[in-house]
């Protein structure tokens, strides 16, 4: 399996590790089949992503994509954020290959989870 130099990059010093302390928005969820999880916690000023981090445990792509999926999200207002797609993660790691697509899945599907509960619409993703 091929990974693209921005893949490992992600995977060797991923960007925004960690459970954020001023977190307004949490989430946590899994993937069934490969057995990845991954939690992002979110801080939302005015509607805007002013800090995230993300847990992970699961292979590199999982990794280099909620890396990823923290990189693209800091900063961007929720309209926007929730607008992001697992091909955005994928871009922005320079592809991931089709086997390991779900991982971009993982990122975006943790994003929204966390924004949903900051936006107080229970949602329960490990049910």
């Amino acid at each position: 399996m091929q990974y693209s130099s921005q893949v490992l990059d992600h995977f060797a010093t991923p960007k925004h590790v960690g459970a954020i302390e001023n977190a307004n928005g949490m989430s946590l969820i899994g993937d069934p089949e490969c057995g990845d999880f991954m939690s992002i916690s979110i801080c939302v000023q005015d509607w805007e992503i002013v800090d995230i981090g993300f847990l992970c445990r699961g292979c590199p792509a999982a990794i280099a994509s909620g890396s990823a999926t923290a990189e693209l999200a800091l900063g961007m207002m929720l309209e926007k954020a929730m607008c992001l797609t697992p091909e955005d993660v994928s871009e922005y790691l320079g592809g991931l290959p089709e086997s390991k697509m779900h991982c971009s899945n993982l990122g975006v599907d943790a994003l929204r989870y966390a924004m949903a509960d900051y936006l107080g619409i229970i949602q329960d993703p490990m049910e």
